[in-house]
């Protein structure tokens, strides 16, 4: 699909882990952005339950985000020693920690759910599919797009087929998208303009943008849209938990952790991601299924120290706000924004 074509360049990030719903991708779309779905902790069946659901509400184009599949070895040592580390907050919480499983996911078979509903947009997180993955997706109409945190990973997306590269900078709130646990801590500016420089691909921009002056920005330095997340939480729509709501609107600070999944993501800083983050091993998704049962309780108790409460660097400008009437406000406030830059009078002539 050409993203250019979009009434409104904003994409919605695809908000794995609860947050994303048919719902709001509904909303996103039906007011001329991308609404997503997050396959992500989703079975095949729930991700084509999904794609139904979103089908029966509106006609206009959506995308459905893919995890690949963790590659190399994990240290069980050291996700035993972090397990026994957690054990006193199982017990605070009255849970049982869960198995530090070694899974893809189900990949196959949401790959196969993909392109057997030849859903029009499919993008790839936390690694590089396959060639031959690319060209299937791609046989079945979907336009391909792989998130990137450097530009050599731009460059190999390029190279294996990828039609549309998410360029994300460290400001994003959530997983780091990269190839590996470790790569990309680029800000989103420099990101943008080096993987336009290194490739010839349409590149969204996902990172730190929260209003329409952050879109404005990256379009001027060459994006095709904006993606947003964390924006979009506290939208009536999100399946965003209690806690995590009221978090966003209190909280000052985020940090990049592993303590939560054992893979790099931006979080509020609370008390789990202050006290575990020095420990927490690089073994995703091993430590994702470690905490899990731990997580569930606090969002159920409306605990916000122990929860994953993802968030991106600007979240305090996240509003509680009807996704449709964000996207629609962010757009002229995009317009806005880029006629005063034109009009300024230091603009070159």
């Amino acid at each position: 699909m050409d993203l250019a074509a979009l009434t409104h360049p904003i994409v919605q990030a695809p908000l794995a882990g609860g947050p994303s719903t048919p719902e709001l991708a509904v909303a996103v779309s039906e007011a001329g952005g991308l609404g997503f779905l997050a396959a992500g902790y989703r079975s095949a069946d729930d991700l084509r339950a999904d794609i139904a659901a979103v089908r029966s509400r509106t006609a206009a184009p959506f995308g459905v985000n893919l995890f690949v599949p963790s590659a190399g070895q994990v240290d069980r040592a050291a996700v035993d020693a972090y397990a026994a580390r957690l054990r006193a907050e199982a017990e605070r919480h009255g849970v049982e920690l869960g198995a530090p499983a070694d899974d893809d996911d189900a990949w196959q078979a949401k790959l196969a759910v993909v392109t057997e509903e030849r859903v029009p947009l499919v993008s790839f997180t936390f690694g590089l599919p396959a060639r031959e993955v690319i060209e299937q997706v791609r046989a079945a109409g979907a336009s391909v797009a792989v998130t990137v945190t450097t530009p050599d990973e731009a460059v190999a997306a390029h190279a294996a087929g990828a039609d549309i590269l998410v360029a994300q900078g460290i400001e994003a709130g959530g997983h780091r998208g990269g190839f590996t646990d470790d790569a990309g801590d680029y800000g989103l500016l420099t990101l943008l303009r080096l993987v336009l420089r290194a490739t010839p691909l349409p590149v969204v921009a996902a990172g730190g943008i929260a209003d329409g002056a952050g879109v404005a920005a990256v379009l001027v330095a060459g994006a095709v849209a904006a993606q947003l997340g964390t924006a979009f939480l506290r939208c009536p729509e999100a399946g965003t938990s209690a806690a995590h709501r009221e978090a966003l609107g209190s909280y000052d600070r985020t940090a990049v952790t592993r303590a939560f999944t054992g893979r790099r993501a931006r979080g509020l800083v609370n008390r789990f991601l202050r006290e575990h983050s020095e420990e927490a091993p690089a073994a995703y998704p091993q430590v994702h299924h470690l905490t899990a049962p731990l997580r569930a309780a606090g969002r159920k108790a409306g605990d916000a120290s122990v929860v994953n409460l993802w968030a991106g660097q600007a979240h305090r400008l996240a509003e509680e706000v009807p996704a449709g009437e964000l996207v629609r406000r962010l757009a002229a406030e995009a317009r806005e924004s880029l006629e005063r830059a034109t009009h300024h009078p230091n603009t070159p002539a």
